[in-house]
């Protein structure tokens, strides 16, 4: 049924007061503006501070305190199994197996090493399909790989953009590229959530026609993880990566997470750069030549755990184990489509909505495009104390995430440019 919004600050109130995840709210630190809690629409660049994080993160110091070196071996929480603390979470939230899932390093780190994992160029499937206007890290991410392969990347990476008068792809643009390219493609990797736009690309039928054409499905999921429900075991997604300090809530550099599926991460002959952490902990302490890796994810992991690092995701995670994705997801397309709703009351304002309409095609993010005044209204907003982010050449982007965003606040946000501009 679709919800009846209402431009009454009464509708905002009282869906307040019914939302099932409003308790998750207090469980987060807000920043300031003139002393008082901001409204906070960044999300999808960095979450807010969890308050359990300092507690987590003193359980570890008072473990290093306590037992120095045998904190590896003993403890709250053995260090040398660290990651494997966070895996039955995050394998709910990115909808695969725990022995799928790993985390270690942060995201390009991870986009390296399991792009030299999985692409095997020869002289006839040698090409990279991504989109245009990546971000950055996956644009030199995959430029590199190829330079270090010896190959172009005038000719080996093809760009899908999307069709004039378009902001954003559509699916059959990029099933049509796939297929064009299929004897020559090596690889299709795609940002799941295009970070300007916010626009949600299908991963299930890329990954398929991606499959059919006999190349490797990857996907960054920076701007997935923590925001939309995915099925990676499920859709066959041959592997993926993210970090966790958007929408996870890992904080500032927080550790970064990877996916392999179980045909690959189950194999321990599949190549990889190996690492001490990799290694089977059976056999890592006879401090032998010959790398044998562990027969799952972790079999990718090179160096120690971050532990103080991996702690703060720890303390995020379990509000999202007691949340549940499908909640946050209910509660994202409402406080989206809410804030949608009022915006076009507002069409005297000059903006276009870059973000998909739709919100199968979107996350919890709306971006729109100021023809004029977009810096201004950005800097009203920090003025009035409302945290959004602005991009070139005047879009601001919105993301109201769910487990401490309000409709209150979506309201707050309206009503600023309603009377302001």
């Amino acid at each position: 049924m679709k919800t009846a919004y209402s431009t009454d600050f009464a509708f905002a109130k009282n869906a307040d007061e019914n939302d099932p995840l409003k308790i998750y709210r207090n469980a987060f630190y807000f920043p300031t503006i003139h002393n008082k809690a901001a409204i906070y629409f960044c999300g999808n660049s960095l979450g807010l501070q969890p308050k359990k994080a300092a507690t987590i993160i003193e359980t570890e110091l008072a473990s290093w305190r306590s037992h120095a070196i045998e904190g590896f071996f003993t403890g709250t929480h053995p260090w040398l199994y660290y990651q494997e603390y966070l895996k039955p979470a995050l394998a709910k939230i990115m909808g695969c197996l725990p022995h799928e899932v790993t985390v270690m390093n942060t995201l390009t780190v991870n986009l390296h090493l399991l792009l030299l994992s999985f692409y095997k160029p020869d002289t006839k499937k040698f090409k990279i399909i991504m989109e245009a206007g990546a971000f950055p890290s996956d644009q030199y991410a995959v430029e590199t790989l190829v330079k270090h392969f010896g190959l172009d990347p005038a000719t080996t990476i093809i760009e899908i953009e999307p069709k004039p008068g378009n902001k954003t792809l559509q699916t059959k643009d990029i099933i049509d590229t796939i297929e064009k390219n299929a004897g020559q493609l090596a690889l299709v990797l795609i940002g799941g959530i295009q970070y300007y736009t916010g626009q949600l690309f299908d991963i299930k039928a890329i990954t398929a026609i991606t499959h059919k054409a006999g190349a490797v499905a990857a996907f960054d999921l920076a701007h997935v993880a923590g925001n939309v429900p995915v099925q990676l075991h499920e859709w066959n997604v041959d592997f993926a990566v993210w970090c966790s300090y958007k929408y996870l809530n890992g904080g500032p550099g927080a550790i970064g997470g990877i996916y392999i599926h179980e045909q690959y991460a189950t194999d321990i002959n599949f190549p990889r750069l190996g690492g001490w952490w990799g290694n089977d902990e059976q056999e890592r302490f006879k401090m032998e030549k010959g790398f044998k890796p562990k027969n799952n994810a972790s079999g990718w992991n090179i160096s120690t755990t971050q532990v103080m690092n991996t702690a703060a995701l720890m303390a995020s995670l379990e509000i999202f184990e007691a949340a549940g994705m499908d909640a946050i997801r209910r509660k994202s397309i409402a406080l989206t489509g809410y804030l949608d709703f009022l915006l076009k009351q507002l069409p005297g304002i000059g903006f276009e909505m870059i973000t998909p309409a739709a919100p199968e095609e979107r996350g919890a993010q709306l971006s729109l495009y100021f023809k004029e005044n977009g810096k201004t209204i950005h800097s009203k907003m920090l003025e009035k104390g409302i945290i959004v982010d602005f991009r070139e050449p005047g879009v601001i982007r919105i993301a109201p995430a769910p487990l401490y965003c309000s409709f209150q606040d979506i309201f707050a946000f309206y009503e600023i440019l309603k009377n302001e501009f």
